[in-house]
Order: structure tokens, then C-alpha cells, then sequence
């Protein structure tokens, strides 16, 4: 499927931004002919790097031409799919005016382009000519106007064909710059004060960071977890929370990355709940558990912890991510919310907002979600509610029992694929409860 949508939206691209452009058998046309096979060559072997073996070094290679092409040929089929309008209309208008230009006879023109022969002798031979016929004869002017009208516009179909095209490329460069700006810049601090019927009073203003889709891989380094463990000490959060899709790789390939994480500081502790990423990795989630334990991150796998504050309690819960149905590891809300103080509030970590609906069910209070990025990619936002309930921010579901279960989706603060966030900057959120 994914094939067939690259060759489709190449063929596109070059159907309207080579063909359309450029004249048959041009030097332009074979190069830019070529420059796209190369590539979408190199884009699919971006896809396909790790199945294929390449290793993370290689991967790094071809990854930041693979991705970067990705978001710029996304766009360029954008912005060709909305200039269609206006390119539809400019062809419309110039072939009537050619066709009316062709259909127009000027006053006294027939006269012009017949004659007698007497007249055509005598103008032959004042010029030197030959002999001529009895009865009319005609100049040869229409031959030589029509082909005069014909020629600019064909030229005004090129140069509509040439605008469109400059118009469609300088959008697409334009937006992934931006993106690439906001994607490997500082995420934005989101601060979200959310109220909670059932927070015992003691325990308004508790602070808890959330940030998510880390996604550590071949186009991330150390460095960009410094920074988000840098910002997120700087908010003097009661609890750290990440949930899931902190890589995209095994930890031989990236735990220098993850080391930072270690370094994360709160009164309460750090906490993670697999995404579904996690579950791609080639040595699975476990190794990545099992390393998070080491730096003093605990994993929340279908359990929850008590968090004391001003002799008040709250519950924190963590489940594992859908992917981890197929082998047995799966969430379990009644493992992680079983045998609890229902009278007392409970926030669930859980990495894709859909399961927001089993969480209203067994009476969560607040959800704290990752995994859309927000769309990422305008307008891919658009898209995602087909398969989530959120996209970005707070929004609450009927809760069993009464009330309402919120769920809180953050952005993330990496960028999946194509270092290029647009309409969805990336994102560290501090959430302040409140009674």
C-alpha cells in the first residue's frame, strides 16, 4: 500500500511539475526525470533501513534525505492538489480567449486577402514576379497569422504550467523549513491547570510533567534529550511522567541517548508506560524497561503507585500500549486499578488516547496521553481523529458511575519520520491539579 502511494504521488509530481513545465526530449525534463526516481529510491530504502539490515550508522545517512524529501514531496502534492483551481481556471480563460481570437474576422479582412488578377499581375510585376491565373488569389497572410496566434498561446499554457509549478515548489521548501525550525527547536512549554472533583484538597497544585514521543533515532542525539530533561527539571515538577514512544531503536543502538534520563529530577519520581513503538524495536520493550529501571525511571506495566502529599493520596496508574495485544502484553486495567480506594482520585497513564474509553469505565479520573503529535504535519491533523478521540489538549468522556473522565493528549516532544513539525510545534506539558 505504501508503495503504490509513493509511485502514485510521484507520478503525480512529475506529471504536473516536469511534464507540464518542460518540452518533450528537454535536458530538464530527463534530469528532473531522474532526480525524482533518485529520489524515491532513496526514500523507500529510509523506510526499509532497519528491515533491511542497514544499521543505525547507514540508517543515519539516508534518513535525513529520505525524511526531508518525505515532508517536501508531501507538500508539493499539497500545494499541486490546491493550485489545480486556480491553474484549471488561467488554462480555461486562455483557450477561450485563443479560441475567440481564432474566430474573430477583422472588418474589410476578406477583402484584404482576396484580389483580381489584374490587381495581383500588376503587383507582380512591379516586383519582379511571374505570371499569374485568372480569378482570385490570395496572399498567404492567414498562414502566417494563424500561426503568429497560435504561438503565444501556447506559450501562456507553459507559463501557466511554469508559475504553477514555481508557485507549488517555493510553498512546499518554504513550509518544510519552517517545520524543520520548529521541529528541532525548543518544544513549548504548556502549562495546564486541570481540576479534578475528587483531589482531596491538601493535594491542589500538585505539579506533573508529561511529555511524550521522545523518539530517539537516527535523526536524534544526545543532545536532544539533554535539552527536554534540562526543561523539564527547570519546572520543579512534583512527578515526571513519559508516555511511551521514547525511541525507535534497541538500546545498543541508542542508549547513549536515553542516558540523560537519569538525570531527570522530581519529588515524586519519573515514570513510563510503553508506546507503540516501543513494540517495533528489534530487542522489544523489555531491554528498554529494564534500562529505564537502571537509570532510575519506573516502568508503570499494568500497576499503579501511591503518591503521598500533604497526608493526601492520589493514585498513579500506568498501562502497557495496544501493540503489546498480540503478544500478551497488552493493558490491563483491572491489574492496574484493582483492589484500589475508589473514593480517592486516579491518574491513568496511557499512551494512545483511544483508551480513554476502557479508562472512563473503571472510573479514572484524568488520562494522561501521547502519540498523535498533534497531527505533526498540517494537514495530517485532520486525519487523526479517524482513529483517535483527540487530537491535542484536554477533553473529557462520560465517566462510569457519574462525572466525567478527562484525558490530557500532549504533542510530544520529538517528531516521528520527517524532522518537520508544522501547526503542531513540539511540546512539554505541566499539568497543576486542582481541587
Amino acid at each position: 500500500m505504501i508503495v503504490v502511494a509513493v509511485v502514485v504521488v510521484h507520478g503525480y509530481l512529475w506529471w504536473r511539475l516536469v511534464r507540464a513545465s518542460t518540452t518533450p526530449g528537454s535536458r530538464p525534463r530527463r534530469v528532473l526525470t531522474w532526480v525524482l526516481v533518485i529520489l524515491a529510491a532513496v526514500m523507500v530504502v529510509t523506510f526499509g533501513g532497519s528491515r533491511l539490515g542497514l544499521g543505525m550508522d547507514v540508517e543515519r545517512v539516508v534518513a535525513w534525505p529520505g525524511y526531508l524529501w518525505l515532508a517536501v514531496m508531501f507538500y508539493l502534492f499539497v500545494f499541486g492538489l490546491v493550485m489545480e483551481v486556480p491553474r484549471a481556471v488561467a488554462t480555461f480563460v486562455t483557450s477561450r480567449r485563443r479560441r475567440a481570437a481564432e474566430t474573430a474576422v477583422p472588418a474589410g479582412r476578406a477583402e484584404e486577402e482576396t484580389a483580381p488578377v489584374d490587381e495581383v499581375v500588376l503587383a507582380g510585376a512591379a516586383a519582379g514576379g511571374g505570371a499569374a491565373a485568372h480569378g482570385t488569389a490570395t496572399t498567404g497572410r492567414p498562414a502566417a497569422e494563424g500561426a503568429a496566434a497560435d504561438a503565444p498561446a501556447i506559450d501562456r499554457r507553459l507559463f501557466i504550467s511554469r508559475t504553477a509549478s514555481a508557485v507549488v515548489t517555493v510553498g512546499a521548501l518554504a513550509t518544510v523549513g519552517y517545520g524543520v525550525s520548529r521541529a528541532l527547536g525548543d518544544p513549548v512549554i504548556e502549562r495546564v491547570p486541570i481540576r479534578l472533583p475528587r483531589l482531596d484538597p491538601r493535594m491542589s497544585g500538585l505539579r506533573i510533567a508529561v511529555v511524550s514521543d521522545i523518539h530517539l533515532g537516527p535523526l536524534s542525539g544526545r543532545g536532544h534529550t539533554e535539552r527536554i530533561v534540562r526543561m523539564i527539571n527547570g519546572l520543579q515538577a512534583d512527578a515526571v511522567t513519559i508516555v511511551g514512544d521514547l525511541v525507535d531503536g534497541t538500546v545498543a543502538e541508542l542508549g547513549r541517548l536515553a542516558t540523560p534520563l537519569g538525570s531527570l529530577e522530581s519529588r515524586y519520581g519519573a515514570y513510563f508506560v510503553t508506546g507503540n513503538h516501543e513494540y517495533y524495536t528489534a530487542g522489544g520493550p523489555q531491554e528498554w524497561i529494564e534500562e529505564l529501571r537502571s537509570l532510575g525511571v519506573r516502568p508503570l506495566l499494568n500497576e499503579r503507585v501511591e503518591i503521598r502529599h500533604a497526608g493526601a493520596v492520589l493514585d498513579l496508574a500506568g498501562v502497557n500500549d495496544l501493540n503489546g495485544v498480540p503478544s500478551g502484553d497488552g493493558p490491563d486495567l483491572d491489574r492496574a486499578l484493582g483492589g484500589r480506594d475508589a473514593n480517592r482520585p486516579v491518574v491513568l497513564m496511557a499512551h494512545q488516547p483511544v483508551q480513554v474509553t476502557q479508562a472512563a469505565a473503571h472510573g479514572v479520573d484524568l488520562q494522561l496521553s501521547g502519540h498523535t503529535h498533534g497531527g505533526q504535519m498540517a494537514p495530517f491533523n485532520l486525519l487523526v481523529p479517524l482513529q483517535q478521540p483527540v487530537v491535542a489538549g484536554l477533553a473529557s468522556v462520560p465517566r462510569t458511575g457519574g462525572g466525567d473522565t478527562q484525558v490530557y493528549v500532549t504533542r510530544g516532544a520529538g517528531f516521528w519520520g520527517p524532522p518537520v513539525r508544522v501547526g503542531a510545534p513540539p511540546e512539554i506539558t505541566l499539568i497543576e491539579l486542582r481541587a
